[in-house]
């Protein structure tokens, strides 16, 4: 799809970075304790996720975020320096979130750990207009900047009924170029904002968005071994009785939300396999 289409049915989809998919980013178990991500894929290479000193991985909020401000990115028609622009308040309304202090401080926090989390390719990342693997490191967000509301603007925030530190504000961001680079060249998938937003599991929309990615691949039918996907969700989880149960509810959500056809274990030899079979999409 060209960019100009891309930007007509903006409001209908958002539009993420193939490559950048098909890794894993944010910690889906609030148990975890990583301080890094790790993943090796099959097809050799390392990506490593380091989060800055004193922080954490990001986790599942920050996954939501960070969809959401690809959704944003589209509806503003893609615009080619990166930068949006929104309030915290619209911001975590659109996400679903309750609105107070707390989740204020909770977004502030996403924003500046997009920002800071150094995200390290070993030849795995691929900028598709440079055409090979990248060997270094980026982050998703180049520039966070949030200026607090002033205090005449406090009243049409109803729902802030005690402000001190954490008042509502107004944020720019700018996208990495590697990301908007990719998203221009239409290395993309592209999800319904409704259907991610009905899954009310991070593991049911993290597997969304990578049976995104197979689905862009041509495939209808999708195995994987269980291992090697629960290293690119990524989970905690070891054992594949661990690894079933963490993914059986995500599963029954898919098929729910009718983007799976069929989702199965099965073991051949001593291997764990899962199966996926891709609905078709309406949209």
């Amino acid at each position: 799809m060209t960019l100009a289409a891309r930007r007509r049915s903006a409001n209908r989809a958002i539009y993420l970075d193939r490559s950048l998919e098909a890794l894993p980013i944010f910690r889906l178990s609030d148990s975890a304790e990583e301080s890094t991500i790790t993943y090796s894929p099959l097809t050799g290479g390392r990506w490593r996720v380091l989060p800055s000193p004193g922080d954490r991985v990001p986790g599942t909020f920050d996954q939501d975020v960070y969809v959401e401000i690809l959704h944003r990115y589209a509806e503003a028609g893609f615009p080619h320096d990166g930068t949006i622009t929104f309030t915290l308040h619209s911001f975590l309304r659109s996400i679903g979130r309750r609105v107070d202090g707390r989740t204020y401080e909770q977004l502030r926090s996403a924003l500046n750990r997009l920002e800071r989390t150094m995200l390290e390719s070993s030849g795995v990342y691929l900028p598709v207009r440079k055409g090979i693997p990248l060997e270094g490191q980026f982050t998703i967000l180049t520039s966070v900047a949030i200026e607090r509301r002033r205090l005449a603007d406090r009243e049409q925030f109803t729902l802030f009924p005690v402000l001190t530190a954490s008042e509502p504000g107004d944020a720019r961001v700018v996208i990495s170029p590697l990301i908007r680079d990719n998203i221009a060249a239409g290395c993309t998938v592209s999800l319904s904002s409704p259907h991610y937003q009905s899954l009310n599991s991070p593991v049911a929309r993290r597997l969304y968005r990578l049976l995104e990615v197979a689905r862009e691949s041509g495939t209808v039918t999708w195995r994987v071994p269980l291992e090697e996907l629960a290293q690119q969700l990524p989970l905690a989880q070891r054992y594949p009785s661990h690894l079933q149960r963490v993914l059986q509810p995500a599963h029954e959500m898919l098929l729910a939300a009718g983007l799976v056809r069929n989702a199965s274990f099965r073991q051949i030899n001593r291997e764990w396999l899962v199966d996926y079979v891709l609905a078709t999409r309406n949209t």
